[in-house]
């Protein structure tokens, strides 16, 4: 029985590693992202990305490793693997109607980060029925970043937003990014976003294997 530790050891290289990672229809896969670094995934609609993603929080059944900083998810209580590397799924979940049952306290920087995104802080005093698709989508990857996460596993992040609002968002998960020097994977059908943020390119394809786009 592997012993799963209650923390998260400090690592200065904030690398995560996915190494052998296998499921039904899907892998083994190998891949990597360094520190600060972003990296984008592709792939056909069914291919499997938002699969692995989920599989890399430990949210799916799969073999192989995933590890961050020099420690595996089996080796991480669940609790602290998914506070530690962050995910925001294609469709966000909502267990309470006021938004900001959903927030940790907040600083006065993270408040400032709702302006970005167009957001007074009334906000959380709202129902998130009242919320319109960009709105909870925004709202959504903002709960993720209060909540402070080392990794981003960002699955279709600005698939409901506008031209101008998609730059803000890239910009503050770009700001976050360096501020935490947060490893940063981004699934995305967006030519010229992945264009835009990524500093190296992967494509999941039908036969669950991964292939580095050379750009």
């Amino acid at each position: 029985m592997v012993q799963k530790t209650l923390f998260f050891r400090v690592n200065r290289l904030n690398k995560l590693e996915i190494k052998q990672l296998a499921m039904p229809a899907l892998g083994p896969v190998d891949f990597a992202v360094a520190e600060s670094e972003t990296v984008t995934l592709t792939g056909p609609s069914g291919s499997g990305k938002s699969l692995l993603l989920r599989a890399m929080v430990d949210l799916l059944p799969h073999s192989g490793e995933v590890c961050f900083a020099g420690q595996c998810c089996e080796q991480t209580h669940p609790v602290i693997w998914r506070a530690q590397i962050g995910l925001l799924p294609a469709e966000s979940f909502w267990w309470s109607d006021r938004v900001g049952d959903h927030f940790p306290p907040l600083s006065d920087e993270q408040l400032r980060w709702f302006g970005r995104l167009d957001l007074d802080r009334a906000v959380l005093d709202w129902q998130v029925s009242r919320c319109s698709t960009g709105e909870r989508q925004r709202l959504a990857l903002l709960r993720l970043l209060c909540h402070g996460p080392r990794v981003l596993l960002l699955d279709e992040a600005t698939a409901n937003l506008d031209q101008a609002m998609t730059l803000q968002v890239e910009q503050l998960i770009k700001t976050y990014q360096q501020l935490n020097r947060a490893p940063v994977l981004w699934v995305s059908h967006d030519m010229a976003q992945t264009g835009r943020i990524a500093d190296r390119q992967l494509r999941l394809g039908r036969d669950g294997q991964i292939t580095e786009v050379r750009v």
